[in-house]
């Protein structure tokens, strides 16, 4: 039932894609994938140890990570990283809440009452002396700079953070973000998952003093990072599908 769901959703995206691009037949109604398909789990065994039941045409072959090692910071957050101690980045990625001015207060304070410096995700106007707001930029740049991070729990920010070898506090909203979480807390590099109904300034600067104070944690996470950083997903998927095509 979940793969049909996930078809019906997808259906509309990828049989033009596959008529239009890549000059194939269209999937039918009720398709998607057939059982046997090849399939890529492009996330680190590290993270999700592989299922003893996966039949053998599934790959967990690592993360796939988009790096932009062009980009460059700028001077207004590199002054700011220059200015303090590393900050704690604070960002729910495309989730919008109802009250984003009251989301935007709890996270400030909470930031403040764990006794921290931040970079939020926001309008850079709202920036003060110990918090920055900045729009959009490559976590693979921001994240190994910070004490800790603190998002919804989506699958891409999730790797993004754990690469970087940094404790996580993850606030889900929905979907697979409290199984990100959970993942988290049961690997021992961050607090149980604070879903985002329930977070409120208490609870969330609990969240952070214990990411960037507790020792064992930041050690898990440091070694996780190490973990992830020597797998090559992008590598083993290409070896995979050139095998498929030979």
């Amino acid at each position: 039932m979940v793969d049909q769901i996930a078809w019906q959703l997808s259906r509309p995206f990828i049989n033009p894609w596959r008529d239009e691009s890549l000059g194939l037949r269209r999937l039918p109604l009720w398709g998607g994938r057939t059982g046997g398909a090849p399939v890529l789990a492009c996330y680190s065994p590290s993270v999700v140890p592989r299922p003893k039941d996966w039949p053998p045409e599934v790959s967990l072959t690592g993360y796939w990570f988009l790096d932009e090692p062009e980009w460059e910071p700028p001077v207004e957050l590199t002054e700011f990283l220059e200015a303090g101690p590393a900050p704690v980045y604070v960002g729910f990625g495309s989730m919008v809440p109802e009250d984003a001015e009251m989301t935007r207060l709890v996270v400030r304070t909470a930031l403040r009452l764990a006794g921290v410096r931040g970079i939020v995700h926001g309008d850079p106007a709202t920036s003060d002396e110990h918090v920055l707001a900045v729009r959009d930029l490559p976590h693979s740049w921001l994240f190994p700079r910070t004490a800790a991070v603190v998002h919804h729990g989506g699958a891409g920010t999730t790797a993004a953070g754990l690469r970087a070898g940094t404790p996580t506090v993850v606030c889900p909203f929905f979907g697979d973000q409290p199984y990100w979480g959970e993942r988290v807390a049961s690997l021992g590099v961050g607090p149980a998952p604070l879903p985002f109904r329930s977070m409120t300034v208490p609870r969330l600067a609990a969240g952070i003093r214990r990411a960037v104070r507790d020792e064992e944690t930041a050690e898990r996470a440091d070694d996780l990072g190490r973990r992830i950083r020597d797998e090559d997903g992008v590598g083993r998927a290409l070896e995979i599908i050139d095998s498929l095509l030979r």
